[in-house]
């Protein structure tokens, strides 16, 4: 199994009719939707990983980048950009400048799913992704919603690291400490969280401050 070999997946039928089918927004009528398959962004080797869901039908779908041109990006990309994260506190497309430092971000479902939602089954199809990136053994990772927090817990398991029992459960702003890793749990950016008030600008900036100095202090000198 090849990085390329991602792009050409067709493993989950509901999710390949999906991707190919969903119809386009008014507003993108005139472009053309990517409609495969979406890896990460920025370097696996980055000491902090951030994990999201799955691609948006009209965000990574669309554009082939994740968090790239939806709300959810924007919200993202703002928080990261003011702790250092990225270059730049938006993204519209691929080519616009937008890199990650000391980032990496991805998801646990590499296709867009109907409702945003991926069946157990399509999770566990895609599982071998996740694996591969988290291989890398980021010392951070912060987590988008509950799915990724249970996925990203249970590939760093299969890989070896100690997960507590009794198993650690999700809550926005939870940290949880292991042998090699620090996870940091958000909610994820949906437009849904957004804009009930469930997930403000300033609980995702302080998700991210707490990741910021997480990582300043692994390049701090021994004493």
């Amino acid at each position: 199994m090849s990085w390329e070999d991602l792009s050409d997946c067709r493993r989950c039928e509901r999710l390949v009719e999906w991707r190919e089918t969903v119809p386009k927004r008014a507003a993108f009528l005139d472009e053309p939707y990517w409609r495969r398959p979406v890896g990460g962004l920025g370097d696996p080797r980055s000491p902090l990983h951030v994990v999201g869901l799955a691609p948006a039908a009209h965000g990574a779908n669309r554009t082939g980048r994740m968090f790239t041109g939806d709300r959810s990006g924007d919200w993202l990309l703002r928080a990261m950009y003011m702790t250092g994260f990225c270059s730049q506190p938006a993204s519209i497309r691929i080519g616009d400048g937008l890199e990650m430092i000391d980032a990496y971000v991805t998801s646990i479902v590499k296709c867009a799913p109907p409702g945003n939602r991926p069946t157990g089954q399509e999770r566990a199809n895609c599982r071998a992704w996740l694996d591969r990136e988290l291989s890398f053994r980021p010392p951070i990772i912060v987590t988008l919603g509950g799915m990724a927090f249970a996925e990203t817990l249970r590939a760093l398991g299969d890989g070896g690291e100690t997960i507590p029992v009794p198993r650690p459960s999700f809550g926005h702003g939870e940290i949880v400490s292991l042998e090699s890793t620090t996870i940091l749990a958000c909610y994820h950016p949906s437009q849904l969280n957004t804009s009930t008030g469930r997930l403000t600008e300033s609980m995702l900036l302080a998700v991210f401050s707490a990741a910021r100095h997480l990582v300043d202090d692994l390049e701090q000198p021994a004493q």
